[in-house]
């Protein structure tokens, strides 16, 4: 499956991002290099990295050897908020280790312990992407209410929020208060909080021959919510992509978001 082929959001400058990507935390060493070539092989085409998880090289390697376009990959990586001051030279180290001239999406890991930080950071993000070393700008973990702050002072929407979100995580306010400014949703560890033994999830697994853990995957794409689940198991992997052959109704979209609202 080529990257035209999956469901996509659309960001500002046109960006598509996979609503599917593949998440590489605590993934690092060899098994980390394996697991990204794996999810490469399987037809991941959107990889999600940080600067502090230690494994640009390896990620940037198995994007080299996978024999693939740049041009059909899409790689986030992340600033982590303690680097102000230091954000062009924390995104050249990335952008190096990765092998790559530009990332597809930068973002603030988290929102800064000093407040008063989070503007010029976020405006260093802006000037990076208007150098293009990052064709979109983003922010994770940040509330509602430091997004605004970003808008206000600069007029300039983060591209993309990535924060904790699953079935049980589900906040229709939430949800469109991203929608209404602008900003996609992306949405990491799907199943650490998910029960993936809930009645909801196994009875619509069963009605699809599919896994509770596709279930929740298909869920997150079906509401244009980016997910990014993380494993380095083959199976699993291959397992985790293997969701564009179903989609769910109205009315197990609507049971499983009720998992959120008890």
């Amino acid at each position: 499956m080529d990257l035209t082929d999956q469901p996509t959001a659309l960001l500002p400058g046109d960006v598509r991002m996979p609503l599917l990507g593949f998440g590489t935390w605590q993934a690092t060493g060899q098994a980390g290099y394996d697991a990204v070539l794996a999810a490469l092989d399987t037809g991941y085409r959107h990889l999600d990295t940080a600067t502090v998880y230690g494994n640009e090289r390896e990620v940037g390697r198995a994007v080299r050897e996978s024999g693939l376009r740049r041009e059909d990959l899409f790689i986030t990586t992340k600033l982590p908020p303690d680097r102000v001051g230091r954000e062009r030279a924390t995104l050249e180290a990335s952008l190096e280790a990765l092998g790559v001239e530009h990332v597809d999406l930068w973002l603030i890991h988290w929102p800064p312990s000093s407040p008063g930080d989070s503007i010029p950071l976020w405006r260093e993000l802006l000037a990076a992407r208007d150098e293009n070393l990052a064709r979109a700008v983003g922010v994770s973990n940040y509330s509602t209410a430091e997004i605004d702050e970003l808008i206000q002072s600069t007029e300039e929407n983060p591209a993309v929020n990535q924060i904790r979100w699953s079935p049980s995580l589900y906040d229709r306010q939430r949800h469109a208060e991203h929608r209404d400014r602008g900003v996609v949703l992306e949405g990491y560890s799907p199943f650490k909080t998910s029960d993936l033994s809930d009645p909801v999830l196994t009875r619509i697994a069963a009605a699809h021959g599919v896994s509770p853990a596709q279930v929740v995957l298909r869920w997150h794409i079906d509401h244009e919510i980016v997910v990014i689940p993380k494993s380095v198991t083959p199976e699993r992997i291959s397992a985790n992509f293997d969701v564009f052959h179903f989609s769910l109704t109205a009315e197990e979209m609507r049971d499983i978001d009720a998992l959120g609202e008890v």
